[in-house]
């Protein structure tokens, strides 16, 4: 029996953050992003605490999709440590506005991470990019949010559907990941040097896949896709609310009516696309 973080009731797994990079992660990958990761964990691991859990829950090999909530600018480096200690190489959707800045564009495009032109037709290009990077074994990380939340408290907002998209595309397994800690680094959409110091921890758990299934059987359409994006949203909330230990507000923030939406997982009604 497991709690809703995928761990043996009262249990917490030892961080394989203890253990080095190396000898976590044996994946093939490009040497940049490697080395990129590599180099992160060294400047930010003398800097913060991992309370890391469910790791085990993350497939070794195969396509897989995982779907973060966003609470922060620091979110990558925090979810992509996270990640390539459970032994996956992670490839993130990310606004194309930062793959055109100078010598920082560069090295996450060698990286192999997925630019996405929010807001433009172009948008249906990264859902492409992203499925024929899962359906070459690769996993992608993918905020369903579109954006570090509005929430006033950083709880999860209503998701958008391009996430649900990619899974009812692929049959990947969707894997959540719920997150804290980030935003005491950096809070928000707020971008400014990292607070680091007093040492920081950074909460993650990843929860078993989301049940889509029955919904894969289905032609998708706009109802089916509204269903997998509600369930998508309500297993990574699940898991925030057992990292903060308090509940989430009934209502779920939604930006573009600019207050809480409802958060009943089979009736919300979600079209926005990545």
């Amino acid at each position: 029996m497991t709690d809703q973080s995928g761990l043996p009731p009262g249990g917490r797994r030892r961080s394989s953050s203890a253990r080095g990079l190396r000898k976590a992660n044996t994946e093939p990958a490009e040497k940049a992003l490697i080395a990129v990761i590599s180099i992160i964990n060294a400047i930010v691991r003398p800097f913060t605490f991992r309370d890391w859990r469910g790791q085990e829950n993350i497939p070794r090999t195969g396509g897989v999709l995982l779907v973060a909530n966003h609470i922060s600018n620091f979110d990558p480096v925090a979810v992509g440590q996270y990640v390539a200690f459970a032994g996956r190489w992670p490839r993130f959707l990310g606004k194309a506005s930062l793959f055109r800045v100078p010598v920082i564009g560069s090295i996450i495009t060698a990286c192999g991470q997925i630019p996405v032109e929010r807001g433009t037709n172009s948008a249906v290009q990264a859902l492409q990019a992203a499925i024929t990077a899962i359906e070459a074994g690769k996993t992608v990380v993918i905020y369903p949010e579109g954006t570090v939340t509005f929430d006033e408290h950083l709880w999860p907002m209503v998701g958008k559907s391009g996430a649900a998209r990619i899974a009812l595309q692929t049959a990947c397994p969707v894997i959540p990941i719920g997150q804290w800690g980030a935003q005491d680094i950096m809070w928000g959409k707020k971008v400014h040097f990292p607070h680091l110091l007093p040492r920081k921890t950074l909460r993650l758990v990843a929860g078993p896949p989301v049940p889509l299934d029955d919904l894969r059987t289905a032609a998708i359409n706009p109802q089916v896709v509204a269903t997998a994006t509600a369930r998508i949203m309500e297993a990574i909330t699940a898991l925030v609310v057992d990292l903060r230990q308090e509940p989430a507000p009934p209502d779920r923030y939604d930006p573009r009516r600019s207050r809480q939406s409802p958060t009943d997982p089979e009736t919300d009604d979600r079209k926005t696309a990545t």
